[in-house]
């Protein structure tokens, strides 16, 4: 990994930031999440009614929290909602009771191979309660009745998601999405949401090619719901990736889209094998995140999904451990590289058509050559300009080329840039 920048830096103290609140897949933690990413880029916030048919879905009710805890005979807190947002059961329903720890056990969530971890748990689609607490915090509780009280609401009201919008020179559009739905947990996502910003912030500054659509939504049902709001949309969709657990210090690794074939695919695949990077290259599986959202057969969206370690694929996952101790600033560091990398080839890719296809054109007379003089990779510029010109049929990319010749991407795209310049090839 390449030294850190104050990037880094900036990225870790947003997770930092983030990782105190309470994210569910509706209510009031999320929308401060949204609140302090339109900070750093400006949003387009969406507030979708509960009851709202989507796909084949339904926008659920929505959950908010102030206050939950189980608390000893004397009065002590033993499990805490204050001390972290873990803690509680996501979407428990409202509970206000008296009952023994034979009782209560039924509702408790520990992990007995991580003693000192807090899990994460979740009931979205069915009315339940519970708390999730260090195995050691329930060794040590004495037989007796405790005090449990959860001061929760289910109510109806908005499943919230924001889009931040980079506009393009056309209106073709690559859509970047990351979830915002987990509460304290750091790599899974607010490292995917760290980069997604400061990715955004970085594309705003470069006039691309294309235009950059950044979701911020809830896992599952906020990309469905983005999907079914947008079908108008969809056809515009040429390129996709879904940011998650960017921030721990694994190798990178890259799931392909259901095609296996798309752009983003190859351009992942070529930007990870010439960095030098240890990575990985993973088929598509219909399990995971939101990329099987998009992938799903009636949109067929070329959506592949970057991370570090794999969801599921460190004993961190889904556990207090994931806090911002585990993220690196060097980590997402390098993961916001790898992106602005694939980005710069995926913006740059194109198809061109030799206006001089009879024969090799006299370069020299167009002061091609001359160009390069005095330039230490000369002779590998030169022989990007002949691969150029002979790939040049309206069929292959500048990629094809690359990948063809074994040049690098970059001296593929000057030395098209030259020629385009010199009128010898049109996109």
């Amino acid at each position: 990994m390449a030294p850190m920048t104050v990037a880094g830096e900036e990225m870790h103290a947003l997770v930092e930031r983030l990782y105190p609140l309470c994210r569910s897949i509706t209510g009031d933690g999320v929308r401060a999440t949204l609140d302090i990413v339109g900070e750093y880029v400006p949003l387009q916030v969406h507030e979708v009614p509960t009851g709202t048919q989507v796909l084949d879905w339904t926008v659920p009710q929505e959950w908010n929290i102030r206050e939950a805890y189980i608390a000893d005979a004397a009065g002590k807190r033993v499990v805490d909602f204050a001390a972290s947002s873990l803690h509680v059961l996501g979407y428990s329903v409202p509970v206000s009771a008296t009952m023994p720890l034979a009782e209560l056990r039924a509702h408790l969530h520990t992990l007995p191979e991580h003693p000192s971890w807090v899990p994460y748990r979740t009931s979205y689609y069915k009315p339940e309660w519970g708390f999730c607490l260090a195995q050691e915090t329930l060794d040590a509780l004495p037989d007796g009745d405790y005090e449990v009280r959860v001061d929760s609401t289910l109510a109806d009201g908005h499943l919230t998601y924001a889009e931040h919008v980079v506009p393009g020179q056309v209106a073709d559009e690559v859509i970047v999405s990351c979830h915002v739905c987990h509460p304290s947990l750091a790599n899974d996502n607010l490292a995917g949401v760290a980069v997604a910003v400061f990715l955004a912030r970085a594309l705003a500054e470069q006039n691309p090619y294309y235009t950059y659509r950044f979701i911020f939504a809830p896992g599952t049902i906020g990309a469905i719901t983005w999907l079914a709001r947008n079908a108008e949309r969809v056809e515009r969709v040429k390129h996709g990736l879904v940011l998650a657990c960017a921030g721990d210090r694994g190798r990178l690794t890259y799931k392909q889209s259901r095609r296996g074939d798309a752009e983003i695919d190859r351009v992942l695949r070529h930007v990870l094998a010439v960095s030098g990077r240890p990575h990985d290259v993973k088929e598509f599986t219909p399990y995971g995140y939101d990329e099987r959202q998009y992938c799903s057969p009636g949109f067929d969206l070329g959506v592949g999904s970057l991370s570090r370690t794999p969801y599921a694929g460190y004993p961190e996952y889904h556990t207090s451990a994931d806090n911002p101790d585990f993220v690196s600033p060097e980590a997402m560091e390098d993961t916001l590289a790898v992106c602005r990398e694939a980005f710069a080839v995926l913006d740059r890719n194109r198809r061109y058509v030799n206006l001089s296809p009879y024969g090799e054109p006299q370069l020299g007379r167009r002061g091609l050559y001359d160009s390069l003089g005095g330039r230490s990779d000369a002779k590998e510029a030169q022989m990007a300009m002949l691969w150029v010109l002979s790939l040049s049929d309206g069929e292959h990319s500048l990629l094809d080329v690359a990948e063809r010749s074994g040049l690098p991407f970059d001296t593929v795209a000057a030395a098209a840039g030259a020629l385009h310049d010199a009128e010898l090839i049109k996109a």
